[in-house]
C-alpha cells in the first residue's frame, strides 16, 4: 500500500485511487447510513493527500450514488433506495387518490436449495437461499415473488427471526450482511397464472400476468440477487421517456 490506499493501479491519479479505496470500505460495511463518514480533513490526514483530492474522490462517489451529502449534517453512505420500484409497473393509489406507502410484505418461505435455470445463470452459483414473498397494497395482493440469493454471501439468512424483516430486503442485505445494492436490471414479459400463483394473487388460474425478472448488483458489479415477480397484467403500466 501507498499512503494507505488499497491495491489500485498506481498510474491512476490520487483522487481516483482514493475513490476506489473508499468504495472498498463501503463494500466491507465499515461505514453505515446511520453515521457520517469521516470529515474531508480527517481523510486528508489519514491518506496524506490534500482536502481537494478528498473532495474530488467523495464527489465521484456521490455521483455514483454510493454516498450522499446531507445539508448541515455531513456525508453518509447512501442507503439502498429501491423502496417500491417494482411498483412503478403497478401504479395503484389509496381510495382518496393519494400515493400508496411502501407495500406490505409477507414472507412465505425461506429454503436452502440448489438453483436451477435462470437463477443459477444470473447468480453464477448453485447453492442458494430461495425466498418466497407476497407483497400487497392496501391489503390487496399485487406481487408474488420468488427470490434467490447466494448461500455463502448470506450465511445465516434463513435463521433470522421474523422480526428482522421489514417491507424491504435491500436495507437488510446491507445492515446484516454488508452487501449494498447499487443497481438492478428489470426485464418485463407476460404469461399466465399457474394454480399456485393464482391462489396467492387471488386471481383466476390462467389469468394474464406481468412478469418482472430482476437481477440486483453490488458496488463491485457482482450479482447479489435474482428474483421473479408476478402480478396481474390488468393493472400493469409501463412508461418510457425518450429524449
Amino acid at each position: 500500500m501507498t499512503n494507505g490506499f488499497a491495491q489500485t493501479d498506481a498510474r491512476l491519479p490520487a483522487y481516483a485511487r482514493l475513490r476506489d479505496t473508499l468504495s472498498g470500505r463501503i463494500a466491507r460495511g465499515e461505514w453505515t447510513p446511520d453515521q457520517p463518514i469521516p470529515s474531508e480533513a480527517r481523510l486528508a490526514g489519514e491518506f496524506d493527500v490534500s482536502v481537494g483530492t478528498v473532495r474530488k474522490a467523495v464527489d465521484g462517489l456521490v455521483g455514483e450514488g454510493l454516498l450522499e451529502r446531507r445539508q448541515g449534517s455531513g456525508t453518509y453512505v447512501r442507503a439502498p433506495s429501491f423502496n417500491a420500484t417494482l411498483f412503478r409497473f403497478f401504479p395503484m393509489r389509496e381510495s382518496d387518490g393519494s400515493p400508496l406507502s411502501i407495500p406490505q410484505s409477507r414472507m412465505l418461505d425461506r429454503t436452502l436449495t440448489r438453483a436451477t435455470g435462470e437463477a443459477a445463470q444470473a447468480l453464477g452459483e448453485i447453492e442458494v437461499i430461495k425466498i418466497t414473498r407476497l407483497r400487497s397494497l392496501s391489503d390487496q395482493p399485487v406481487l408474488f415473488e420468488e427470490i434467490y440469493i447466494s448461500r455463502d454471501r448470506f450465511d445465516g439468512f434463513q435463521d433470522l427471526p421474523e422480526s428482522a424483516f421489514g417491507p424491504l430486503l435491500y436495507p437488510l442485505y446491507f445492515e446484516r450482511f454488508g452487501l449494498l445494492v447499487k443497481r438492478a436490471t428489470d426485464e418485463v414479459s407476460f404469461g399466465r397464472a399457474s394454480d399456485a400463483v393464482a391462489g396467492q394473487l387471488q386471481v383466476p388460474q390462467g389469468d394474464p400476468l406481468a412478469i418482472i425478472r430482476r437481477t440486483a448488483f453490488d458496488i463491485e458489479d457482482r450479482p447479489v440477487e435474482w428474483r421473479i415477480a408476478s402480478g396481474s397484467a390488468k393493472g400493469f403500466r409501463y412508461v418510457s421517456e425518450i429524449k
